[in-house]
């Protein structure tokens, strides 16, 4: 049972495998009934579904806005099938994506998932933790289902809501334990993700530190290597709470400016879906 028609099915395999030939596998028919079906859709909605190169079908804009749809077809169905007690291997089971940066991922939002996950049997889940960017290119380019970015990302394409602030804290070595504030500020060397993220200098301003701080600084663009590199004395910076709070806890980091923290929301956001599924109400829930 689908509720995609032939030429769907056939545009989505290809998206999905990205090549034809792997299609033609998927759905048991040969590589020119493949060809010849996207070529019809295209005909049909006059478009260009797919990029061609060497290196495989790659979906156009309009290719993404229809995979989009696609998958959202096979979520309904699944849950539809599902709801009739047709919950058997390959039939029932429900797949969703969430991608975040590493701390509010790590702390908040795969803690809180796992709690569901016993709620919801053919429920899987892809975590995709990456801090390489907070731009909402994963949900446009349909590779999540639910995406967390900064609130001036969010477009009025999608559906979002603020989650619980991040609290952001200032972090140096242990080493350094017993050093004043503002000798570790003009003396060292700040430690931040690249060339575009200001959160350190921003906590500087809360603070009041700004006017004491160095302008060199060392870049790494992985949160748990960031977070070594401080460790090891390379310099300070920031880290949320949460995060940081294993770090403390085991002694290899310590609070610069204790009891002051900086508050930093990020969204939530997905997009609108006609008939939401129990399953992904649910995950939406559990998010905060």
């Amino acid at each position: 049972m689908s509720l995609l028609s032939p030429p769907l099915q056939a545009f989505l395999a290809v998206a999905q495998l990205g090549s034809v030939h792997g299609a033609a596998k998927k759905l048991n028919i040969t590589q020119t009934g493949v060809t010849q079906r996207v070529r019809a859709l295209e005909s049909n909605l006059g478009t260009t579904l797919f990029l061609r190169s060497r290196k495989g079908m790659a979906p156009t804009p309009d290719g993404i806005s229809l995979l989009r749809y696609c998958e959202q077809a096979q979520n309904i169905e699944g849950e539809f099938l599902s709801r009739i007690g047709q919950k058997n291997a390959g039939r029932g089971t429900q797949r969703i994506s969430i991608h975040g940066p590493t701390s509010i991922m790590r702390s908040r939002i795969v803690p809180s998932c796992s709690k569901v996950l016993p709620l919801l049997p053919n429920l899987r889940i892809t975590f995709h933790i990456s801090d390489d960017s907070l731009q909402s290119l994963s949900l446009k380019n349909a590779k999540a289902d639910f995406e967390i970015m900064e609130p001036r990302h969010v477009s009025d394409e999608f559906e979002s809501r603020l989650l619980r602030p991040e609290k952001y804290v200032l972090v140096a070595p242990k080493k350094w334990q017993g050093r004043r504030v503002e000798d570790i500020i003009r003396e060292e060397v700040i430690i931040d993700f690249d060339l575009t993220d200001t959160m350190s200098y921003r906590y500087l301003e809360f603070a009041g530190f700004a006017p004491l701080a160095s302008s060199e600084r060392h870049f790494v663009n992985n949160t748990e290597s960031l977070a070594s590199m401080i460790r090891d004395g390379h310099g300070y910076g920031v880290l949320t709470q949460e995060f940081a709070n294993h770090y403390l806890q085991g002694n290899d980091l310590i609070l610069l400016n204790k009891g002051k923290f900086m508050e930093h929301r990020l969204a939530l956001a997905w997009y609108n879906r006609p008939t939401m599924p129990i399953w992904f109400e649910k995950v939406l829930k559990a998010i905060k």
